[in-house]
């Protein structure tokens, strides 16, 4: 009999509070310790945990799935004890969610086993286990909530990216950064020919791809985003660089420094994935939004305390 395998699907690693709201018992965690945790979860078992800040995300993750074929798989990843996670394994009984592998650490960060599971994204509400992840070369995110409503009647799923350094290298963004936006746009115009190098977020999105290619077209489960600050003439390097990858992006948007957070409400998006977090937070007003700690924007700065 053979051996099962994940190497056929796009897998998406999630922790528990990502899912479902944690709120309360993260309190008690916080303030009492793992002791009392414990205990609250057991005495709180029955009680349904309501949707989190992933849930529609999720959701429609797996209900790209078909009876023919298993597109996606979701792994829970979470900081609970198998007896204190029975609680969430309950909650997604009840909703319905095909998730059937886990790991729980009871306490321990739960980084490492994204790449044993060979995970394409992880989704987590601690932004140390997300920083670790993205330090080992996976694409990782600490997800906000939206404000807005979730976008759970649309059938499509919708996912909306930032550029540099999430799904390209942040070389860019550090000459901006360093030598100011004239010094970027020359050297964006110097390069345009020279693709830009993969940022942590290129083989989630290539594994998008993958699955939009089983679809005609028009009929595609999938829609993407590229919602950048960049504009004319440095849009050129990220087109070309997407024709040398042979990734295909359905929409991209680029906005020259105008705030995101209404184009990615006019684009429905259910998650939006950004590394600087003045444009997470702008985004959270109307969608999920990840935030991407990585790259020249998550450094400390030179002299800062």
């Amino acid at each position: 009999m053979a051996r099962p395998t994940l190497t056929d699907k796009l897998v998406v690693a999630i922790s528990s509070r990502a899912l479902f709201d944690l709120t309360d018992s993260h309190r008690v965690y916080t303030d009492a310790g793992v002791g009392a945790y414990h205990r609250y979860q057991v005495a709180h078992e029955e009680e349904l945990l309501a949707p989190g800040p992933a849930f529609v995300l999720v959701k429609k993750l797996l209900r790209l799935n078909r009876p023919d074929k298993q597109y996606v798989e979701v792994i829970l990843l979470s900081r609970n004890s198998a007896d204190t996670g029975l609680r969430v394994f309950n909650a997604i009984k009840h909703y319905g969610l095909d998730i059937t592998r886990a790991a729980f650490t009871k306490g321990e960060p739960t980084s490492r086993y994204v790449p044993a599971f060979g995970a394409h994204l992880f989704l987590s509400a601690d932004t140390g286990d997300v920083r670790r992840a993205l330090d080992d070369g996976n694409a990782a995110a600490t997800i906000f909530p939206s404000a807005g409503a979730a976008n759970e009647t649309d059938e499509k799923l919708r996912i909306a990216f930032d550029g540099d350094a999430v799904l390209f290298s942040d070389e860019a963004e550090r000459v901006y950064q360093e030598r100011g936006l004239a010094a970027f746009a020359k050297s964006e115009s110097d390069a345009a020919l020279e693709p830009l190098s993969g940022g942590p977020f290129k083989e989630f999105l290539a594994g998008l791809h993958r699955i939009q290619a089983d679809f005609p077209e028009d009929q595609s489960p999938i829609r993407t985003a590229l919602v950048t600050a960049r504009s004319a003439p440095a849009h050129e390097r990220v087109i070309r660089t997407l024709r040398a990858w042979n990734i295909r992006i359905d929409e991209a948007l680029f906005l020259g420094g105008l705030d995101k957070g209404e184009f990615l409400r006019a684009f429905r998006a259910d998650i939006f994935f950004d590394d600087q977090s003045s444009h997470v937070e702008s985004a959270a007003r109307h969608v999920a939004a990840g935030h991407v700690p990585h790259g020249v924007s998550n450094e400390p700065k030179a002299g800062g305390g």
